[in-house]
């Protein structure tokens, strides 16, 4: 007989904490991720078996109390959806009898909150898109570019913005944050 052991999974970023005069950088507990593909006509039928509405206008985002899921919107039949770690969405898009496409990417995407009054100074340190409010008001959502990275800005509250990245690229990100803080 065999010893099973349990593994855990922990951040690329774990323990790293970062910031400057009025911004704080720190990484995300682990999430439920999945990359969704689907025709606009099967968007409500999807997101009720997912448990969160897929918003369905650019740069938008849908946030549901039920365990933390939120969906945002990536692309015109594109979404990326996030949820608390135990969330199953593969097993219940597996229910849908509807044509979609997804991915689970919870290993591949870590992601960084980016909390404070300088917290947009510290994203257009390194981020080409107008960050504006009126440009990305509370709830709006983009993929654009970090550095040299590819990432998913969300803006969450006033001076707050959570930050997807692929994993293999979480250092780097954090690294560049963390030196625009310091210019600060």
């Amino acid at each position: 007989m065999s010893n099973l052991k349990t593994v855990n999974r922990m951040s690329s970023l774990e323990g790293r904490l970062a910031g400057g005069a009025g911004v704080s950088i720190t990484p995300v507990a682990p999430k439920s991720r999945i990359s969704l593909r689907a025709k606009q006509n099967d968007v409500a039928k999807i997101g009720k078996a997912i448990g969160v509405t897929l918003p369905t206008s650019q740069k938008s985002s849908v946030q549901s109390p039920k365990d933390d899921r939120a969906a945002l919107w990536i692309g015109p039949d594109e979404w990326l959806v996030l949820g608390a770690v135990n969330v199953d969405f593969m097993g219940a898009l597996s229910k849908v009898k509807a044509v979609h496409s997804a991915a689970d990417i919870s290993h591949r995407n870590i992601a960084i909150l980016v909390d404070g009054v300088k917290s947009r100074d510290v994203l257009m340190a390194g981020c080409p898109q107008n960050l504006s409010d009126d440009a990305f008001p509370i709830g709006a959502c983009s993929r654009t570019v970090y550095g040299k990275s590819e990432v998913v800005i969300w803006r969450t509250g006033e001076n707050a913005y959570h930050v997807e990245c692929w994993r293999s690229f979480s250092d780097y990100v954090f690294k560049y944050m963390e030196q625009a803080a310091k210019g600060l």
